[in-house]
């Protein structure tokens, strides 16, 4: 796997994966505008799209019926250098028909454990807590 970031002035630079995809990126500091995520930013967003994709394929292989599912992650860095991400707690919001709280938890579960390498990575420097709500759909 191969990654190019490009400096493109100020603190402004542009990612550019090895599959073509690009993405602009913005070292800001507190309280300034930006054009992009900051780099620290991109491995919650990182983490976050492993993970929910995770639980979505483990549910769809537990045929289990959804609709929408999104995570929010809450994050906490150290506040001396390097500013490693210390508490990240991402919390799940499954939608769908009939979805069994079980199984949701499960696939959260097994994501955090087992499959997502961005998490299981972080989770080297952060303690790292997830909990899920299911939401029905009529």
């Amino acid at each position: 796997m191969t990654t190019r970031v490009k400096w493109v002035e100020d603190r402004i630079f542009v990612g550019t994966s090895g599959s073509g995809h690009g993405v602009v990126m913005e070292a800001k500091g507190p309280g300034e505008g930006s054009v992009g995520p900051s780099p620290m930013e991109m491995l919650l967003l990182g983490m976050g799209g492993c993970t929910t994709f995770d639980v979505v394929h483990i549910l769809g292989r537990m045929r289990e019926n959804v609709e929408d599912c999104e995570v929010e992650i809450d994050a906490t860095r150290a506040d001396e250098d390097p500013k490693v991400y210390t508490k990240i707690h991402a919390h799940f919001k499954v939608t769908g028909r009939g979805l069994k709280e079980n199984k949701v938890k499960q696939a959260v579960e097994m994501s955090a454990e087992k499959y997502c390498s961005a998490s299981i990575m972080l989770g080297e420097t952060a303690e790292i807590t997830h909990d899920f709500e299911v939401i029905e759909l009529d």
